[in-house]
């Protein structure tokens, strides 16, 4: 019996140790497995938003019901990842408050962020936005994710010097902490992280005064380091760059074959939400969507020498998740703040009523992606003309056209109350030289021949390039898609807004209005076009505008902000119970523009304009060579016959 006790004694006090020891994995630092949290594209949207799917309203994300989920997933593993993939910020009102406040970084770093990297929309404050930005969070006192920049560089004069901007971020990277890389661990995982700025996300920050080098050159540099100094057990890549469906084009597609070393590469920039995600030989590509409107979340576990996906899906940020409410409390905070510092300037409330609306307009996610005309297109579009307007008073100048691409349309609106919030995120990009957030309008002049190339812009170049698509109020034409290159347009008119309609005049010149980013997109329409197109903004007298910020529209000394004109167009609509009412005139298209389908060959051919006769020329020109080709061949053919004799 004595034995007995002994032995179970013995075997119970062996028990206790073998479970308070550390596993072997955890004594030589290596752990066989790794959860990583992963969102990107957020664009701070702080409190929840509506959209419209299959017909029905829903309620997604929220950074209070986003926190949430990340605490359950931290419950079942303390030791996880949790990472941003870029364009963290820009997109609602809270942006208004980037520089001086750094919302965005603060509230990553509250709900406990390890580490983020930065995308184009990071930089729409231009550098010295930036640099405040950092400063600010730095400042602040408060925990902030890690942030790293892999390919970012800062290009000097002919002296050696940085532009006092550039010099500004350079010094706030340095002082927030921002590196090329950055080695932390987790869970007994020794986990090297690096950051990418891709090739189209760079073209989309014209005005941020940085380079970024090739990511593929970048990340290869990056995994030497990592792999030979760092001695990583695990390789995750921050890429703002994205997946496209043309595979050519598909960046992080391309980044995975090019260097086959990187582990898991989260894809930022294309807002893409992948169920499953795309796997290319041992690289680990993954997307969440946009607006924190699902928190991704991936397990891999060590298989040999590389990692495999061991669990993969998107949790859906929805109303039954409740809310964080110490999170939900620093966002109210910030609303304060907005209000105090933004719009008190304009005598607007956050949360006020502008309008209503009886009728969605086109789902953001869909806007964009069919060439056609945009009943959300023609409201900002006229609203723009209705704002100069209005600004003007009695010294108002007709405007004939108003332009809107569809890339600086950055939400829609959906059934019902339409709030200040609601409209400036659906126009929330850029900044003025006022520095207070949002693109203001400016007038520019063009020639009739130039509207009529601003038509073909939108006709030949859009299919090519989407966010170039262009709404217009002011002009109707049709255009066959079916069509040569550059020779779209078979019909363009101008519409009065007493509803008749005029033809344009060539070498007139006519007043259009646009925002300030869009208008001098205008001028670079020949570089898009090979040089094959030309649209050169003037001033009223003919002159070409080489400063476009001293063609901005005020009104009260403030600059008329392109979300602003949408907030007081809705305001003047007929009121109904003391709301204004969005027309029925919205819920469809005005034919504006035209969609003509034709494939007979005299509609294909028919009016050429001169790029068409010219290129028909070169056709017709090439044809006849091979035709007078084919002709010597076939006489030298015949001539050597005739000497070729078999006796």
């Amino acid at each position: 019996m004595k034995r007995n006790i002994r032995v179970i004694s013995i075997f119970l006090i062996a028990l206790i140790i073998f479970t308070l020891i550390p596993s072997v994995s955890y004594l030589e630092g290596k752990g066989n497995s790794l959860t990583i949290l992963f969102t990107h594209d957020l664009h701070d949207n702080f409190y929840p938003f509506t959209v419209e799917e299959n017909g029905k309203i829903k309620t997604l994300g929220g950074y209070g019901r986003l926190s949430t989920a990340i605490k359950r997933e931290r419950a079942n593993d303390p030791n996880l990842l949790l990472v941003d993939a870029g364009d963290f910020s820009m997109g609602t009102l809270f942006q208004t408050i980037f520089s001086t406040d750094s919302p965005s970084l603060r509230l990553l770093g509250q709900m406990g962020y390890d580490v983020v990297t930065l995308g184009n929309h990071e930089f729409d404050f231009r550098a010295e936005g930036l640099a405040d930005s950092l400063n600010g969070a730095i400042s602040s006192g408060d925990r902030l994710p890690k942030i790293v920049a892999s390919n970012i560089s800062y290009p000097e004069d002919e002296n050696g010097n940085l532009t006092p901007s550039l010099n500004k971020l350079s010094k706030a990277m340095e002082n927030y902490g921002v590196s090329d890389y950055s080695v932390i661990k987790k869970n007994g995982v020794k986990i090297g992280i690096f950051g990418l700025m891709g090739k189209e996300a760079d073209s989309n920050a014209p005005m941020s005064e940085v380079e970024f080098t090739h990511q593929v050159r970048a990340a290869r540099k990056m995994v030497e380091i990592l792999q030979e100094e760092e001695n990583v057990d695990l390789i995750v890549c921050l890429s703002h760059s994205g997946t496209w469906e043309d595979k050519t084009k598909s960046e992080d597609e391309i980044l995975a074959k090019k260097v086959p070393e990187i582990d898991i590469i989260i894809s930022g920039h294309t807002h893409t939400a992948l169920e499953e995600p795309i796997v290319i030989d041992n690289t680990i590509i993954a997307s969440c969507g946009s607006y924190g409107r699902n928190l991704g979340v991936i397990n891999v576990e060590k298989s040999g020498d590389r990692w495999k996906l061991k669990d993969y899906r998107l949790e859906p940020i929805t109303r039954g998740i409740p809310v964080d409410r110490e999170i939900e409390q620093s966002i109210d905070n910030y609303k304060e703040i907005v209000q105090e510092k933004y719009l008190d300037k304009f005598n607007m409330e956050f949360d006020e009523v502008l309008a209503k609306t009886d009728f969605n307009f086109t789902p953001f996610g869909e806007l964009g992606k069919k060439h056609d005309e945009d009943i959300l297109g023609n409201l900002i579009s006229d609203s723009y003309i209705y704002a100069v307007k209005k600004a003007e008073g009695e010294n108002y100048e007709p405007v004939t056209a108003a332009i809107v691409p569809s890339g600086t349309i950055r939400n829609t609106f959906v059934k019902g109350d339409i709030t200040v919030s609601d409209v400036f995120n659906v126009s929330s990009l850029g900044i003025g030289p006022d520095k207070v957030s949002g693109y203001p309008l400016i007038s520019v002049y063009l020639t009739g021949k130039e509207l009529k190339t601003a038509a073909e812009v939108d006709a030949s170049i859009a299919p090519i390039m989407s966010v170039a698509q262009l709404y217009m109020s002011g002009v109707n034409y049709t255009f066959n898609p079916k069509r040569l290159i550059f020779n779209k347009v078979v019909d363009i008119n101008i519409k009065n807004l007493d509803g008749s309609i005029e033809e344009i005049i060539d070498d007139e010149l006519y007043r259009v209005v646009a925002g300030l980013y869009s208008a001098q997109m205008l001028s670079i329409v020949g570089d898009q076009s090979f040089g094959i197109l030309s649209i050169v903004p003037k001033t009223k007298d003919g002159t070409p505008i080489t400063d476009f910020e001293a063609e901005i529209i005020y009104e009260d000394g403030h600059e008329v902000k392109e979300w602003l004109a949408i907030a007081e167009y809705l305001k003047s609509f007929e009121q109904k119970d003391g709301i204004p009412q969005i027309p029925e005139y919205y819920s469809e298209k005005q034919g504006r523009k035209i969609v003509d389908n034709n494939k007979n060959i005299i509609a294909r051919l028919k009016n050429p304009n001169k790029i068409a006769l010219t290129l028909y020329g070169i056709i017709v020109l090439i044809i006849a060579l091979i035709i007078l080709i084919i002709k010597i061949r076939k006489r030298r053919k015949r001539k050597k016959s005739q000497y070729n004799w078999n006796f």
